[in-house]
């Protein structure tokens, strides 16, 4: 059976992935952060008004008379999204979706009471609600990082064509080449589109920190896709991964270095980088 590499070639593939990408601003998206508390800074600021109250029950009244929507946003103080559409039993023995506790003042009250806020706003274990949902949001943005790390991988391949001056395009749809019709009807977007003189490279970038069963998906999905595209001499499919989560996937990971001969990682790059630069 053909194999597009040696054995010793996987090894030394297999020898240069990186532990991780990561930045520093790889941990933390403070914009989208400070974005999620400025929607409801308003509500929250209200919603202030309960921390040190002793008759917690009345202060709920008093707040809900005011403005019933300032406790739409009790959610986030269990770290928690209305779009997640958690549910919880209520004190009836119910199950029911947490924001629709914030429909009534009782509900608002069995909330805060069952939940465990009621001691800590009136003991006064937080001092502002708004500095404290920041908080909140910083430890729910780490769910984000591993699409972050994708992005970054994507942004460093960017940096690396513009240091080399190769013009590349990116999020491509498959529909814009006549030929790759031979996909199928699934929509395809490529990371990056590199044209030249000689092909078209139709680029896939990722990178992968961990393990899961995602990694055996996507070497699957490449190895299938690949040799597609390669049969039209003036199209390749162009793969650059890297991380030490392929360490998990070796076996898959493997199957598709020897069906892909345009596999790279980001040591290897420089071998793809050098060979498009001939051929502008």
């Amino acid at each position: 059976m053909y194999k597009a590499h040696t054995e010793e070639q996987f090894k030394e593939f297999m020898s240069q992935l990186v532990e991780t990408n990561a930045t520093l601003g790889f941990f933390s998206d403070f914009n989208k952060i400070a974005a999620n508390v400025d929607a409801i800074s308003i509500k929250l600021h209200q919603l202030n008004y309960l921390i040190g109250q002793e008759d917690m029950a009345a202060a709920i009244k008093s707040l809900w008379e005011e403005n019933p929507k300032v406790f739409s946003v009790l959610d986030i103080l269990i770290a928690i999204r209305t779009s997640e559409k958690k549910k919880a039993i209520d004190k009836n023995g119910c199950i029911c979706l947490i924001e629709d506790f914030f429909e009534t003042p009782e509900g608002v009250i069995e909330y805060i009471e069952e939940t465990g806020l009621k001691e800590v706003l009136q003991n006064k274990k937080i001092s502002n609600l708004v500095d404290y949902v920041f908080g909140v949001e910083t430890g729910l943005d780490t769910n984000a990082r591993k699409n972050r790390s994708g992005h970054i991988m994507e942004r460093r391949i960017a940096d690396l064509f513009s240091a080399e001056g190769i013009k590349f395009r990116q999020e491509v749809y498959s529909t814009e080449f006549e030929e790759m019709k031979c996909l199928g009807e699934d929509l395809k977007r490529f990371d990056f589109v590199i044209t030249t003189s000689v092909k078209t490279y139709l680029i896939e970038v990722n990178f992968y920190s961990g393990g899961g069963s995602k990694l055996n998906e996507v070497a699957r999905s490449y190895s299938e896709l690949a040799p597609k595209i390669n049969r039209f001499p003036n199209y390749e499919f162009i793969w650059i991964t890297d991380g030490v989560g392929w360490k998990s996937a070796r076996n898959k990971l493997e199957e598709a270095y020897y069906a892909i001969p345009g596999i790279y990682n980001l040591t290897t790059i420089t071998d793809f980088i050098g060979k498009v630069k001939v051929q502008k």
